[in-house]
């Protein structure tokens, strides 16, 4: 799983038991197979998918163009950054997310275009395969291992990690650091390729590693000078100007996605297992994923269509490689099967429960000291 070059240290490896609920996965893996057969679908894009990943590209796009085009007053333009930060982490959800996953079409070479949209809005696909498919779905919830619930600055997503005492003010301030996620990927993103590779957690050779390297100083240049560039040289725009539009832009996506992201697994519910000194974890993976991850707001269409089926993390975490535009109908195949077996499936209702639970964990994590057994 770990490269073996010499001149890198690889991390520790963690495992899983071997699944002893195959009766389980059997039935839900029949059950999902008979939804494709009986409604004639395919497991990725449908026309819908196609034009969602349309729209979202142009919340991007169009405003842009608007600015660079058209004489507005600086108001507006402001307000047109802000569509694009909406834009951006529309892109992020419903059209990278899946490409990414494989499960944006049964084309890899589309799914690679279209993950590459990533690069497009200022964050790297590569990067973004390596913290998302490689360490967080398959470690779900751990840590040291999961990124996404490892320390930030001042912040702490996991009850394993050091507590701090400014952590029991986090639930106060976190959401400042939450509206910088989209700008720390855009100026993070080389810093992290060269952690990545210290740490053994990629696995290409040194030549492909530093193909991959000039290609994200490329993509990074090619972003800075169309997002700040054209506006300075196209417009009247003033440096000012461009650059507090950058940043609305981009605080208006990192508080997008981290909400979003946040209230699958950093709610009450979800576990965050952690693994024994031979780093066994004692379940499954499938059961890992179950225990780990939460729904919510299943029947908020609009918020469903937005979020590209994030909202519906349990059965993405189940199934990655399908579509996301399938899993409203496969929350119910999910969810029904779970109960029969008795295994678990959290869920939240309401936008608004999943966010008051996430306030909730955020101020008892900077108030409860778990000790690791």
């Amino acid at each position: 799983m770990y490269s073996k070059n010499p001149e890198i240290n690889p991390e520790p490896e963690v495992s899983y038991e071997r699944d002893q609920n195959l009766e389980f996965k059997k039935e839900l893996d029949q059950r999902v197979n008979e939804y494709f057969l009986r409604t004639g679908l395919s497991r990725h894009h449908t026309p819908g998918m196609i034009m969602k990943a349309a729209v979202m590209l142009l919340l991007f796009i169009a405003p842009f163009v608007f600015i660079l085009t058209v004489s507005m007053p600086f108001w507006l333009v402001m307000i047109m950054y802000l569509i694009m930060g909406i834009g951006v982490a529309g892109i992020g959800m419903s059209v990278m997310h899946d490409a990414n996953h494989a499960g944006f079409s049964g084309n890899q070479r589309v799914n690679r275009l279209m993950g590459l949209s990533m690069n497009l809005i200022g964050a790297d696909s590569y990067n973004w395969k390596i913290k998302h498919n490689k360490l967080h779905h398959v470690f779900t919830n751990i840590y040291g291992k999961d990124e996404d619930i490892s320390s930030r600055v001042i912040l702490r997503f996991a009850y394993a990690s050091p507590l701090k005492k400014y952590h029991k003010y986090q639930h106060l301030y976190a959401w400042l650091f939450y509206a910088l996620m989209s700008l720390s990927m855009v100026t993070g993103d080389i810093r992290k390729r060269l952690d990545y590779r210290r740490r053994g957690v990629t696995n290409i050779s040194r030549t492909a590693f530093r193909r991959s390297m000039a290609w994200l100083v490329v993509s990074k240049v090619f972003y800075l000078v169309m997002i700040l560039g054209l506006p300075l040289f196209l417009t009247n725009l003033l440096w000012w100007q461009v650059l507090v539009g950058f940043l609305i832009l981009h605080l208006t996506t990192g508080i997008i996605l981290s909400l979003v992201f946040q209230m699958a697994h950093v709610v009450e519910g979800p576990e965050q297992p952690l693994p024994d000194k031979q780093g066994k974890i004692h379940h499954s993976l499938l059961v890992h994923q179950l225990k780990t991850t939460s729904d919510f707001s299943r029947g908020n269409k609009l918020l469903s269509w937005y979020v590209g089926g994030l909202n519906f993390q349990v059965e993405h975490h189940l199934f990655p490689r399908i579509c996301h535009v399938h899993y409203p109908a496969l929350s119910k195949i999910v969810e029904t099967t779970a109960r029969e077996y008795n295994m678990p499936y959290f869920v939240y209702d309401r936008f608004i429960d999943a966010f008051r639970s996430h306030f909730r964990t955020l101020k008892n994590l900077g108030r409860i000291r778990i000790v690791e057994p």
